[in-house]
Order: structure tokens, then sequence, then C-alpha cells
């Protein structure tokens, strides 16, 4: 299904936008060496519940992947975790390369974001080589996107970016469309043909997430049934935001309130 937000609803999804980029920065802010995943997950379940939303992942049951409910209100995945990363008994150690991803639901419309950054003070160049791709890409795909542009369009823009830094890019997960609820069509894929797919329409809500591997397109499951990592061990990184396509072009919704024009 591909969701198209009246102005009132999508006035509801620039507040969840932000309070998504507000939870995230704050619980960057908070992270540090010796801080427990779990503890992440805490604060999250805590700043959720006290703005009134809910979680889309602590009941989620996605068809064909995990086992039961996520069970958790923010994806951690640390190093060569890149995608669906469950929280563990894990504290963070000097240098990790830490990814947060969250999505949430308020007053009807759920929004979507994802950071990753260094812990502590360490200054790892392939790991801000990878953020900063995956940021960069991040940036393309929303300047590609627009009323009237293609899905392609902005794929294309994506890709462009990570294969030219260097990366292989991975086909199975990326983008989705977004609404009432956290999944859904169109798949944006992290590499496409310009002038190909969906035409895109104000309304339309979109999560853009390029992410990468240093020296691999290839994935692995962890035994939890949810973790995915890079094949190889190497580190990861990954970039979402929410946007909204409206008459003017795309507009970033999961932007922390006070970063919001």
């Amino acid at each position: 299904m591909i969701e198209i937000l009246t102005a009132a609803r999508l006035a509801r999804a620039r507040t969840s936008g932000a309070l998504v980029g507000t939870i995230l920065h704050t619980l960057k802010a908070r992270a540090g060496v010796g801080t427990n995943l779990l503890e992440i997950d805490r604060w999250a379940r805590e700043m959720i519940l006290g703005a009134g939303a809910r979680s889309c992942y602590v009941d989620y049951v996605p068809a064909g992947f995990g086992r039961g409910p996520f069970g958790h209100y923010i994806c951690t995945s640390v190093n060569d975790a890149v995608l669906h990363g469950l929280p563990h008994d894990y504290a963070l150690a000097e240098g990790d390369l830490l990814t947060l991803d969250l999505a949430l639901v308020l007053n009807g419309v759920a929004a979507d974001a994802a950071i990753s950054f260094l812990v502590g003070d360490a200054s790892d160049p392939e790991s801000v080589d990878l953020i900063a791709a995956t940021e960069r890409a991040l940036a393309a795909g929303i300047g590609a996107a627009g009323p009237g542009a293609r899905l392609g369009d902005v794929s294309h823009a994506i890709g462009s970016v990570l294969a030219g830094a260097g990366y292989l890019i991975n086909m199975e997960f990326g983008g989705h469309g977004i609404g009432s609820t956290m999944h859904q069509d169109p798949h944006v894929p992290n590499d496409g043909r310009r002038g190909r797919g969906y035409r895109l329409r104000p309304g339309l809500l979109l999560a853009l997430e390029p992410w990468v591997m240093a020296d691999t397109d290839k994935l692995i499951t962890d035994p939890d049934g949810w973790t995915l990592r890079s094949a190889t061990g190497a580190r990861t990184a990954h970039s979402e935001h929410t946007i909204a396509i409206t008459d003017e072009g795309a507009d970033i919704l999961t932007l922390p309130a006070e970063l919001r024009r």
C-alpha cells in the first residue's frame, strides 16, 4: 500500500518526526564508554512512552524474519552489525561504531530514522569515512526527491554516492514508504536507474536509509534471528531520515525540533 497524507496528517507527521530526531540525538549525547545497550533501550522506552508515543519495534513480527516479537524499543547495532541490532547486555567500548535506529507512531503517524557515530573520543578513519558516505548518500537521495521525480532518481542518487566512495551496495534492504505504519510501499533500493519507478507525489512519506559495509555486500544473521552483520566482520554504517514530499520538494521530518527551520 502506498499512502498519501492529507495536510492535517502531514502536520502530525512533522510532530512524530521531530520526536524521533530528538530522542536519537538525546541518546547519542548520553551514550558513552561503559553505557550498556540495554540502558539505551530503557532510555528510549522512557522517552517514547513519556511523549505518549508507541514503539514500532517492541511488538514487531515481520513475515519470514526474526523469532517472535522484537521485544525492544530501539535497534542498537555495534561495529559489524548494521541492521536490526537487538539490544543485549553489552557495555560500549572506546571507538565502537554504534548505529541507533528508531521508529515510533505518534498521533497515528509513524516516523523512522537512524544515526551512526563513534563512541568516546576515538577517530578511526575507516569508520569516519563509512559514516560520512552514508550521510552524503542520504543528502543526495533527499536532494533528488520532489514532486514529479521518479523513485529511480532517488535510488540512483544514493547509489552513485555509495559506489563513488568505493562501497559495494546490498540490494536486499533499503528504504521504504511510511505513514500510519512503519513499513509500506514503495521499496526504495539504495541503487537504481534514473527515470524509472513510481512518480513521487505531495503527501508521500519516504524513509530513506543508505547503509554500507566496509568491504562486502554480504550479510549474515545472528543467532538472535534479528541482528544483521557484515559477512566479513567489517565495520558498517547506516543513516536514515523520514522525508515528506511537498509541492516545494522534500521536507526532512526527523530532525530534532531545535534544528528544523
